[in-house]
């Protein structure tokens, strides 16, 4: 499955929209560097699956809200898995992207 970066951008537009936030207020929220969330929003960056957990995590939704449009309710458990995330460094995150993409590849 190809994923539509404009499409992702779009989605976390609207969500930061909906709740009234300003770019600033979210790329600090998810601790991001200046003028970045205007990149993922155009699609001109493609956000790393810690920076979508970060984002949805600010956003108060489940990264699925982004990747397929739809937010899932599965309670708090996604929000400590993205905060396990937010401490790893680059290998970690590697590592981690690795395994998750494994697991949903489990499922199919």
């Amino acid at each position: 499955m190809d994923l539509d970066y404009k499409t992702i951008g779009k989605r976390i537009a609207k969500r930061r929209k909906e709740l009234g936030l300003k770019q600033a207020t979210v790329e600090e929220m998810a601790e991001l560097g200046a003028k970045y969330l205007s990149s993922i929003e155009t699609g001109k960056s493609i956000p790393s699956t810690e920076v979508i957990m970060r984002l949805a995590l600010a956003l108060d939704t489940t990264p699925d809200e982004f990747l397929v449009g739809t937010a899932r309710d599965t309670g708090t458990r996604w929000r400590e898995v993205a905060e396990l995330l937010r401490d790893m460094d680059d290998k970690q995150l590697t590592l981690a992207g690795s395994l998750l993409t494994w697991l949903r590849q489990q499922a199919l």
